[in-house]
């Protein structure tokens, strides 16, 4: 069998274009030569897509592959490795445009992107199926606009201080806000809403512990090593993560005792069952340093820079870069050949599965 043209798409519409940049070079970089042919598709801040400078865009085909055309040519993948973080891409949109082609891609299909997406609605569920998150509202910013004192009080009422405000769909903690007092509360809204439509104000922790656990698979997911984030700023945001390489300190296994680590691993995989997910999710846990143990946030595409907890956290479990850029790519074309195997429509008196051509 020959290599596998693996499409990898980058950078995009959201105000984390510079960062799926980076989190793209390091998939490229890692994914094994002798197994993979590598097309990068650029999409730049004004939603063009490019192959190597020059124009390209899907052709629909519903043979299994990504048609890129470019310049009249056509460049065939047989799997799309989307590495777009935030709106445009992490939310479903991506995702269903590949569907609507029938290209097999790596990650979680529309339904668990989109809700992985909205941190109000993904809170919403794993509340709902009895998973521990701390007390939050979701705030429209037209409620916020008309009826801003009646907002202040409920939120004071149900999240109280200190409090986080972010925008309920963006990530890299782009537009977050740690609000210690009721003063604060306004800057910080009208700032997040700057990005989003909406946003979710949530509960602090006092002092946190900052866990993350990697997550892989599709029936059947495993759960990596717990890792420790050790912000150095006043919480984990985008210099830390991103742009200042003292921002934090990862420690890898977490230091904190087996029993808690075993949890954050189970509760890990329960979230990304309830969200219906599939291929890869990072979910990231705020720990009281002597109570109870909340889910922070489930991230669909998280991040593949050097210091991206999601690629060392398997490495430390025992899965190389290399190897789980593969074990990805596999995860996408058996979900992709088990979706192809249902009967979906009637076409000429006869049932046609997705795969199979019309005649």
């Amino acid at each position: 069998m020959g290599r596998l043209t693996l499409a990898v798409v980058y950078g995009g519409r959201s105000g984390e274009h510079e960062v799926s940049c980076v989190s793209a070079r390091n998939v490229v970089r890692a994914a094994d030569p002798q197994r993979f042919s590598v097309v990068e598709v650029f999409i730049s801040p004004d939603g063009r897509w490019w192959v190597d400078g020059k124009p390209v865009w899907l052709r629909l085909d519903r043979v299994g592959k990504a048609h890129l055309v470019v310049e009249g040519r056509d460049v065939v993948c047989d799997v799309v490795f989307p590495v777009l973080h935030g709106t445009y891409g992490e939310d479903g949109t991506v995702q269903g445009l590949l569907e609507m082609v029938n290209a097999p891609y790596v990650g979680a299909d529309v339904l668990g992107s989109a809700v992985g997406m909205d941190k109000g609605v993904q809170k919403a569920l794993l509340q709902d199926a009895g998973l521990p998150v701390l007390p939050f509202q979701v705030v429209e910013g037209r409620r916020w606009e008309r009826h801003t004192e009646e907002v202040r009080r409920e939120l004071a009422a149900r999240v109280g201080y200190p409090c986080f405000v972010k925008p309920t769909r963006l990530g890299s903690s782009v537009g977050v806000h740690r609000v210690e007092t009721p003063q604060q509360l306004d800057t910080a809204v009208w700032d997040a809403l700057r990005y989003d439509l909406a946003v979710i104000v949530e509960r602090a922790v006092l002092q946190p512990v900052e866990v993350e656990v990697s997550v892989l698979g599709n029936d059947d997911p495993i759960a990596s090593v717990p890792g420790e984030v050790r912000p150095r700023h006043a919480f984990y945001d985008y210099e830390a993560k991103y742009v200042d390489p003292e921002g934090a300190e990862l420690v890898i296994p977490a230091e904190i005792p087996a029993e808690r680590a075993q949890e954050v691993r189970g509760l890990a995989l329960q979230a990304y069952r309830t969200l219906r997910l599939s291929g890869m999710a990072r979910v990231d846990f705020l720990l009281e340093r002597e109570g109870a143990t909340y889910i922070s946030e489930v991230n669909t595409i998280p991040g593949f820079t050097p210091i991206s907890m999601y690629p060392k956290l398997w490495e430390a479990t025992g899965i190389p870069y290399r190897e789980l850029i593969s074990r990805l790519v596999d995860l996408a074309l058996e979900r992709w050949q088990r979706r192809n195997a249902l009967c979906t429509t009637y076409e000429g008196g006869r049932r046609i599965r997705m795969g199979e051509a019309r005649a």
